[in-house]
């Protein structure tokens, strides 16, 4: 088990393009109810008052403009009613890299040493509430390497080959559909990466190393925005 004084580190990816939103800008300066996706997602992460610092990774060339979403989301009733230290000040940017893992690994090397507990975030799942982020941050103070949340799969998965053929049929009742933030303790998660950064998840990495990964309850509303047809949904969400 972690002490409960372990400081915990956020890491925001916010470095996508965007192309599949078909948006002139950066996935995560596409607006959504007046607000871009990274504002939305700084503000969910803000609320949670486990969290002592925070570093958004932007694309190169718009870390000014992520910058000023982060005083923006600073600013938040939400955010100044948490007691963490990420909203009293420790919050940085720095610019991803070229690959997601290179973007991540960029995050993690700004982190301050005394950050021993580190949760990755995507930007594009910007309506996660805080209680994930607490639910997460709690499994891995309690003895957990890596901690995904997770939702249940309620469609049928096959399993395909090259052409198309169905291979398998999984059992849905042991898959789960995984989410961010994910959390981990620091040296695993800084291990995993100095293997490789080529994964989808940071969970995958860690995997690789055989360490064991718990799943903890996700949340519907930390679904993905990766199409026109998400956007539409999550404003439908805030606007109900």
């Amino acid at each position: 088990m972690l002490p409960e004084s372990a400081a915990v580190g956020l890491i925001v990816v916010a470095a996508g393009s965007g192309r599949r939103l078909g948006a002139d800008v950066p996935k995560a300066f596409v607006p959504l109810a007046g607000v871009s996706l990274l504002g939305h997602a700084l503000r969910g992460a803000l609320s949670s008052p486990g969290v002592a610092e925070l570093v958004v990774v932007a694309p190169p060339g718009w870390t000014d403009e992520a910058a000023a979403v982060c005083r923006w989301a600073r600013s938040q009733p939400s955010a100044a009613s948490a007691s963490s230290a990420a909203s009293r000040g420790t919050v940085g940017v720095v610019p991803g890299g070229a690959e997601r893992g290179d973007s991540v690994a960029a995050g993690l090397a700004a982190l301050s040493p005394e950050v021993s507990i580190v949760l990755v975030h995507d930007a594009a799942r910007c309506l996660a509430p805080a209680t994930v982020f607490d639910r997460v941050v709690a499994a891995v103070r309690e003895g957990a390497t890596a901690v995904v949340p997770g939702v249940a799969v309620v469609d049928t998965i096959k399993e395909v080959d090259a052409t198309g053929r169905v291979v398998g049929t999984p059992d849905r009742a042991r898959l789960r559909a995984i989410q961010t933030p994910q959390g981990f303790r620091r040296d695993v998660l800084e291990r995993a990466h100095a293997v490789s950064s080529d994964a989808t998840d940071d969970a995958g990495l860690v995997e690789r190393l055989g360490e064991t990964v718990v799943v903890v309850e996700g949340d519907p509303l930390a679904f993905k925005v990766t199409t026109p047809g998400d956007l539409e949904t999550a404003a439908r969400i805030l606007a109900g």
